[in-house]
């Protein structure tokens, strides 16, 4: 799901973060998915298993305004039109509320294969041990 990030990358570099956070704002706008009401994580095809896992992992009032964003963007999308400016989503309402627990399901997975492909084997003693 994850794909690598240069997130680190650009922000360590300030010369490249005032290049590249203009050009990102631009292209959230451009988008068009705020228009509809959405937040990114709305974005997220739900058709890994991460990913229903975190849509089950999530609080029952954010998976209900998910759902929410969803219908009614669908909506929009039927009828060609988009919300008025006082519903669409702001650029401070777009946070990442989804990718937290995709990232830790993805831990939680990598550590379980880890434990699962771990040998464990005793100690030999000794004869030094035994006296």
């Amino acid at each position: 799901m994850s794909a690598p990030s240069m997130t680190k990358f650009i922000l360590k570099r300030p010369w490249l973060t005032r290049w590249i956070i203009p050009i990102a704002k631009w292209e959230a706008e451009a988008a068009g998915y705020r228009k509809l009401g959405l937040r990114v994580d709305d974005l997220i095809p739900e058709e890994s298993d991460t990913v229903m896992l975190a849509l089950k992992r999530l609080p029952p009032k954010e998976a209900y305004d998910r759902v929410f964003r969803l219908r009614r963007a669908f909506q929009c999308s039927l009828s060609h039109q988009l919300l008025p400016k006082d519903q669409q989503t702001k650029p401070e309402e777009d946070y990442l509320y989804l990718t937290p627990i995709i990232k830790q399901i993805e831990q939680e997975s990598r550590e379980r294969g880890d434990l699962d492909s771990m040998v464990v084997s005793r100690k030999k003693k000794d004869k030094k041990d035994k006296l």
